[in-house]
């Protein structure tokens, strides 16, 4: 792998850990879309979702406080990952890397544009609903490494305090990405190209996680988040326009329109959203169903 490719890596894993390290997610969501520009998933995958087990293993030891909040709530999710990782490793198996980058794309633009709007809708059968959402989770993270952005609308919908919500998040992302650990283990995707990435991403999240612990206590949350949704869904349309381009599914240029209307749409979502009253800016916090 060219050195210049591990390089980027790192930097791009320094910034992902800072977002990880303010918010308690974001690590693959930032990561995933930008080094799928010269990685594969097969070869990216396996070292995140290492790196991952740890990660979200120190953001459950750090909220573990709030744990008897929160895991009988988010249970019904965690049973359903499993189904779903099952899935998700086969069609890592069996898809070709072009077609996989196209996939995650495609998924993950609007999740984003979807948190980026702060869109809030709360689920009063929260249980039957966690099952069959886990199953998705489980499938979206096992083909992309990446959860946070349907966890963080899920958990931000049921109105859960900011130790809850950082514990349950934990927790599920914990399961999963331990879970996906052993599936492509059986599988055998712990390649030495994916080990080889890892030495340049821990140093990375050893310096940029508390960093952005540090840097959260200065900046609003919901402003920070926002900032990096807006950074996220640019990159994953630059992508996806990219991907529009070299399949030939689009001709030329054309296919960066695609990128132009999302630049568009987010700046008037930005525009909306700094143009609110500071107090407006904070994300709402809902009453939990039966609380």
């Amino acid at each position: 792998m060219p050195h210049s490719y591990v390089i980027a890596l790192a930097v791009i894993t320094l910034f992902a850990a800072i977002v990880n390290g303010a918010l308690g997610y974001g690590f693959s969501s930032i990561t995933v879309p930008i080094a799928l520009l010269f990685l594969a998933n097969r070869i990216l995958n396996p070292a995140l979702v290492l790196i991952e087990v740890v990660l979200n293993a120190y953001v459950v030891w750090n909220n573990r406080a709030a744990l008897p909040n929160v895991w009988r709530r988010v249970l019904p999710m965690i049973v359903g990952l499993l189904p779903g990782i099952a899935v998700g490793t086969a069609i890592v198996s069996q898809v070709n890397s072009g077609a996989l980058r196209f996939a995650t794309y495609a998924v993950l633009l609007p999740l984003i544009l979807l948190q980026a709007a702060g869109y809030r809708r709360p689920i009063r059968s929260e249980r039957s609903v966690g099952l069959g959402f886990g199953a998705g989770v489980g499938v979206l993270y096992s083909v992309t490494t990446i959860s946070g952005p349907p966890l963080a609308m899920m958990l931000n919908n049921q109105g859960l305090q900011k130790k809850d919500f950082r514990a349950a998040l934990g927790l599920v992302r914990l399961a999963e990405s331990s879970m996906t650990a052993v599936a492509y283990a059986y599988a055998g995707f712990f390649s030495a190209g994916s080990m080889a990435l890892i030495p340049w991403i821990v140093p990375s999240i050893a310096i940029g996680v508390p960093l952005g612990a540090v840097i959260i206590q200065r900046i609003r949350a919901e402003t920070f988040r926002r900032i990096c949704m807006s950074f996220d869904a640019w990159v994953v349309a630059f992508g996806l326009s990219r991907l529009l381009q070299d399949f030939k599914l689009v001709k030329g240029d054309a296919a960066f329109l695609l990128l132009a209307a999302v630049v568009v749409l987010d700046m008037w979502m930005l525009y909306r959203f700094f143009s609110k009253s500071p107090g407006t800016n904070d994300a709402q916090v809902l009453p939990a169903p039966g609380s």
